[in-house]
């Protein structure tokens, strides 16, 4: 075994050979009083293997890039040089508006190496979604590049890009940072409100890691080299992928897609020999409605929403590995995740959960429950946000006792936690309480949808019926009625879609989820018009 080896192995926290109890077990939060995570994903690496790849560099279109740990170490030395000539100083917010790139990475690492708290901003925000995040964290100072700096020349902030760096980089050490000293703000998606900014600590890579290591296989495996289309400003992909790849030095490559094509991912993966991704559901979709199937990997993880028994059963044939499911939000992420090389994965159910988190089912008084309730994961959990910025009663008020509430409903069945919908997703029928999940994955299996959004639409009668907005695949026509006999057929009778709208697009997410909030203001527009309708 070589020393590179030895090391990777020594980082993941998740032993081979032992099963899933005996990991869950055996496990223990590293009680370290100092941490900085630029020295565990850059530094420690650029000291002991300088010459190691740690980014490969796909932006170009050609052949990929190698850049190696010194190579990173040295870009991001020279980011904190320019931060340091900007007058950053610890606990300061710094933004980084990039893409996948090498210098989204130093930027980052350049913040954190001298106790700075990254700001991480997506390309495809327009002017308020900016506006917003620059102004709640106070962010003074940016890295981006020609476009973003073009997008950031309304709000008179000093912007570097790539070329404008200081050519020496700084030299002092990495300050001395502990586990709960705030590293990192990452805004919520915005979906039930305006953003919030979920601030981190330190900590908050080792937190991720053993679910990361799950949903992987026991990722760090020889030859492992990792991936995803999702982009490094969510916290997605920048630490269910680049920073757990750089910690336990496996290669990640930089290749973020305008859009999402099918043959531009195929070829992506094919070059560098890609062995481990991370697809978002609705990467997923797309490939399985083109056909496609790519050999070779050895894992394939997948979260953000269930995928359904379907899905999982195409994975298995078109990549030959099972798609691993894991689960977590922004204020506390990698939780739960399946893992084929421990237990056999269940359709419906998110999987178990990871070591080190204690997940519950808990009632509106913050008891553990045998029946469906709220999701939540105990205080202490590595992953686990030190607040929202700036809003102590919205931290509070994401709590219940020790308990922090997800906001998604769910049950366990031995021992697998299955997820019903969010809170306030969840559809009330006729008595029935109906998760929408399940009918979108039972619709999703017809070969005439695309993609499909469920929600309640207000109704005097039943309180709510079942209504779902359907997009159908290019040249294919199907009747509402046949699609509803489809749902009955295979769910409960109380459960299928009473009505059914054909759309061109769904109101999404930029991380791909359909927005369901959107959906439910069409849904009770429809309502106020049919009301106004029957009064008249």
């Amino acid at each position: 075994m070589s020393l590179s080896t030895e090391e990777t192995a020594r980082r993941r926290t998740l032993a081979e050979g032992a099963g899933y109890d005996a990991l869950r077990e055996g496990f223990r939060w590293p009680e370290a009083a100092r941490v900085n995570m630029a020295e565990q994903v850059c530094d420690s690496w650029a000291a002991r293997e300088p010459g190691r790849p740690a980014i490969l560099d796909m932006r170009a279109g050609g052949a990929p890039e190698v850049v190696s740990y010194g190579a990173l170490q040295a870009l991001s030395r020279r980011v904190e040089a320019w931060f340091r000539g900007q007058g950053v100083a610890r606990g300061d917010r710094v933004g980084v508006l990039l893409s996948q790139s090498p210098l989204c990475a130093a930027a980052h690492i350049a913040a954190w190496r001298m106790g700075a708290i990254s700001v991480p901003l997506f390309k495809l925000f327009k002017h308020d979604a900016l506006e917003s995040r620059l102004g709640d964290s106070g962010a003074r100072v940016v890295v981006s590049d020609d476009e973003g700096a073009a997008m950031l020349a309304p709000f008179g902030l000093s912007v570097v890009t790539e070329t404008g760096l200081p050519q020496d980089g700084a030299t002092e050490p990495a300050a001395d940072a502990g586990p709960e000293d705030p590293a990192i703000i990452i805004y919520t998606s915005g979906t039930t409100g305006k953003p919030k900014g979920a601030l981190h600590g330190h900590r908050v890579l080792t937190g991720h890691l053993p679910g990361v290591e799950m949903s992987h296989d026991l990722l760090g495996q020889p030859g492992d080299v990792l991936w995803t289309p999702a982009d490094w400003a969510w916290i997605g992909g920048l630490f269910d992928v680049l920073m757990p790849g750089l910690y336990l030095g496996v290669p990640v490559v930089a290749a973020r897609m305008p859009r999402f094509e099918t043959s531009e991912c195929l070829r992506i993966c094919q070059q560098v020999s890609v062995r481990n991704v991370f697809f978002p559901p609705t990467a997923l979709r797309m490939l399985k409605s083109e056909g496609a199937e790519l050999p070779g990997l050895r894992s394939v993880a997948s979260g953000g929403e269930p995928l359904g028994a379907e899905m999982l059963a195409w994975g298995r044939k078109a990549f030959g590995v099972e798609i691993n499911e894991f689960y977590g939000q922004t204020e506390c992420n990698m939780v739960a995740s399946s893992c084929g090389a421990l237990f056999p994965a269940r359709p419906g159910c998110i999987g178990k959960p990871a070591p080190g988190f204690h997940i519950a089912v808990i009632d509106e008084d913050g008891n553990e429950t045998d029946g469906e309730g709220d999701v939540a994961i105990r205080r202490g959990a590595g992953s686990m946000l030190l607040e929202y910025w700036q809003k102590p009663q919205e931290t509070a008020d994401k709590f219940r006792g020790d308990w922090l509430v997800t906001g998604d409903r769910g049950t366990w069945e031995d021992g697998y936690l299955r997820f019903v919908g969010r809170e306030d997703d969840v559809i009330t029928s006729a008595g029935y309480r109906i998760g929408p999940t399940e009918i979108e994955d039972c619709l999703m299996t017809h070969p005439a949808v695309a993609t499909v959004g469920v929600v309640g639409k207000p109704c005097p009668l039943r309180t709510e019926l079942v209504k779902a907005y359907v997009v159908l695949r290019p040249d294919v026509e199907v009747r509402a009625s046949e699609l509803q006999a489809w749902v009955k057929e295979r769910l409960a009778t109380y459960s299928y879609p009473r009505e059914i709208a054909f759309l061109d697009a769904l109101p999404m997410t930029v991380t791909g989820k359909v927005i369901r909030k959107e959906l439910k203001a069409i849904a009770a527009a429809e309502r106020t018009a049919e009301a106004a309708g029957e009064v008249s």
